[in-house]
């Protein structure tokens, strides 16, 4: 079977941003490189792990996929579009096609804001946006599994895993080909976690998504991504199928982050005995 094409795909693409470590002068601060060439693809109905320890760059590539960041060096395409230096006038019509959901809903989602404002936030951009707006905004919900009595709330009246969800709705609300996931199950207890992976793991199949999902944890991909690719101090040092790479790491600082993976709790009777599921265990269930 022919793989898909690729949706988005990074070629030798390379990142410097201001070094804010640097002592500040009158001059601008001196720039840090923050990722060497690093190409990378995710195809349509893929969803690809990008992990690594903190700073290690997974973060910044993420950002610099969604054109959030300007790359100083190599090429970025979205569907076969070159948009490596890409205008915003030029961007706009890419925006609604590429969606990002945040680490920290209680930060990304505007207090002041009910959740059909923030959900509908970027269907308001769209040509003809007043009609059929309330129906897309509880489809939006339905899809993540919330409820249309929500829109009307504002995010300090859900609960953390409902944050999560809002965020995830907005993202998918403007029928995105690509979104990127950041570290978004980080601060979730685990069974909230299971739930919101095993719900993009849904979305990802049922839509056809390209879905780039960021983490620290190997242990929450492992039954969510069919590729990772692993990141050390900018660069990608590993990249191949989940499974594989599981089964036979091809690198020490891999070999690391799998030994850093806590063991799991065994899952069967877990309420009776009091002991919590691992995420792994409830993702595959």
């Amino acid at each position: 079977m022919a793989e898909a094409p690729a949706l988005v795909e990074a070629k030798d693409l390379a990142l410097e941003l201001p070094d804010m470590t640097a002592r500040k002068g009158l001059g601008p601060r001196p720039l840090a490189r923050i990722l060497h060439p690093v190409s990378l693809t995710v195809r349509r109905g893929e969803i690809v792990g990008i992990v690594g320890e903190s700073g290690s760059g997974k973060s910044s590539l993420g950002r610099t996929l969604l054109r959030l960041y300007r790359p100083t060096g190599g090429r970025l395409a979205f569907d076969g579009a070159d948009i490596t230096h890409a205008g915003e006038a030029e961007l706009r019509p890419f925006r609604r096609r590429m969606q990002m959901v945040f680490q920290d809903p209680q930060s990304s989602l505007n207090p002041r804001h009910r959740i059909r404002t923030i959900v509908g936030a970027g269907l308001d951009l769209a040509p003809g946006a007043a009609r059929g707006r309330e129906d897309a905004l509880v489809a939006a919900l339905d899809e993540v599994g919330l409820e249309p009595a929500l829109l009307d709330r504002f995010p300090h009246e859900l609960s953390g895993g409902q944050r999560q969800r809002v965020g995830i709705a907005r993202a998918i609300a403007t029928q995105p080909e690509f979104v990127l996931a950041d570290e978004i199950v980080s601060g979730l207890d685990v069974s909230t976690q299971a739930q919101v992976l095993s719900l993009l793991k849904t979305l990802a199949r049922e839509r056809d998504l390209a879905l780039a999902f960021i983490s620290h944890d190997l242990s929450v991909i492992r039954n969510l991504c069919d590729r990772v690719v692993v990141m050390r101090a900018g660069r990608i040092v590993e990249e191949g199928a989940c499974a594989m790479l599981f089964a036979q790491p091809a690198t020490p600082y891999t070999r690391q982050l799998l030994d850093a993976i806590p063991s799991p709790v065994p899952d069967p009777g877990w309420l009776t005995r009091g002991a919590a599921p691992s995420v792994s265990t409830a993702i595959a269930r």
